[in-house]
């Protein structure tokens, strides 16, 4: 069974910084599209950041120059270096993996909050 588990969350303040991890098994994590979503309270999921098989990169609006997205193939893992963190930024963080829009996985959900 194809599991995707994030972890790394928790409280932060605003100003700090966090790294979300997802560690992917089962699957050939470098044939996949990473992304990371977040749900706030209340809001719709958003689309965080996005790397390609080939590690190419893309990010919402709201995060550029804060979040960095990143890969390491060898060890099936996806992660997300957040920065200058702001209270918005609270959240559940989803890890998932897609493939030519077939294959499609996600995570459990690591919670972020940032609050001083």
């Amino acid at each position: 069974q194809v599991q995707l588990v994030e972890s790394g969350g928790g409280l932060v303040q605003p100003g700090g910084s966090l790294r979300l991890s997802c560690v992917a098994s089962r699957i050939t994590f470098n044939l996949y599209v990473v992304n990371w979503y977040r749900r706030a309270p209340g809001k719709q999921r958003e689309l965080v950041a996005t790397i390609s098989s080939n590690s190419r990169t893309n990010y919402a609006d709201s995060v550029k120059g804060r979040f960095t997205i990143s890969r390491d193939n060898v060890k099936n893992m996806v992660y997300l270096q957040m920065n200058s963190l702001k209270p918005e930024d609270t959240a559940v963080y989803y890890c998932n993996a897609n493939r030519e829009g077939k294959w499609d996985y996600w995570g459990q959900g690591t919670q972020v909050t940032v609050s001083s």
